[in-house]
């Protein structure tokens, strides 16, 4: 038996296990129990409109702050990372290096139950899921503006400083440009994120007003016992997130070309 024709017998071989997994699968599935408890029709229709009205609405808007705030942070604490005064860029490092290390979960807590706590102050619910999900996703954006910042050629920041440009304005109006359409697939990627990590804020307490997605399926779950809400929810996540992750595959195949 020639080389190739072993690596076609392989691949045979691969493609019947495969599919032969599936079948066994398909097989011993009890599909009543499965349609009963995953995909219930009466319990997916009770969701509706709230599921949309209400709780993918808040999900949408809840990323919407976080992204805009971890943005704006992001962008203050990238330009401290290239700063030639060496406390800001310590402050930055040991900033972008603490909330990349602690899981989000923790940031959440210690912002919208540590605080109140420890300072008696009660916020709107909006400031703690702003600074509970914005403060981790800036320290991840810092690192990306950084990088796009560093990826633009120096030969951009000569040339405007030629023309007379101060070192500030070079900065705002020649190289943050170009940098950020170098970051806008990471930072994309970033705001998918952004919108799981949204199931996060159950732990703050949300209302009926202001549920998002998870709290919202749960909520179902426990009253009537049955995983179908899950599954409609996670449909609801991915009728989000697919968009935005074919946008970002579609923006990086464009800078591939325009290289």
């Amino acid at each position: 038996m020639t080389k190739r024709q072993r690596q076609r017998l392989i691949r045979l071989v691969m493609y019947a296990l495969f599919f032969g997994v599936i079948a066994l699968l398909v097989a011993v599935a009890d599909w009543p129990v499965i349609r009963r408890n995953f995909f219930n029709v009466e319990i997916a229709r009770e969701m509706f409109p709230r599921v949309l009205t209400v709780a993918a609405r808040n999900t949408v808007f809840y990323t919407f702050l976080a992204f805009v705030f971890g943005l704006g942070l992001g962008l203050l604490l990238a330009l401290m990372r290239l700063s030639t005064i060496g406390p800001y860029r310590w402050f930055a490092r040991i900033y972008i290096e603490i909330f990349r290390g602690l899981p989000a979960l923790v940031t959440i807590f210690l912002v919208g139950l540590g605080i109140p706590i420890a300072f008696r102050v009660r916020w709107n619910i909006l400031i703690y899921i702003t600074l509970g999900l914005g403060l981790v996703a800036a320290a991840y954006m810092a690192e990306t503006i950084r990088a796009g910042i560093e990826g633009v050629p120096k030969g951009q920041m000569e040339a405007a400083r030629s023309l007379g440009m101060s070192y500030s304005r070079a900065m705002l109006s020649i190289v943050i440009p170009q940098g950020f359409r170098i970051i806008i697939p990471p930072l994309t990627n970033e705001l998918v994120l952004l919108i799981k990590d949204t199931s996060l804020l159950f732990v703050l307490g949300t209302t009926p007003a202001t549920v998002e997605l998870l709290k919202f399926g749960r909520q179902i779950l426990d009253r009537r016992a049955n995983a179908t809400p899950l599954i409609v929810i996670a449909l609801v996540y991915l009728a989000i997130t697919v968009p935005l992750t074919q946008l970002v595959a579609m923006l990086e195949r464009r800078n591939r070309r325009a290289r």
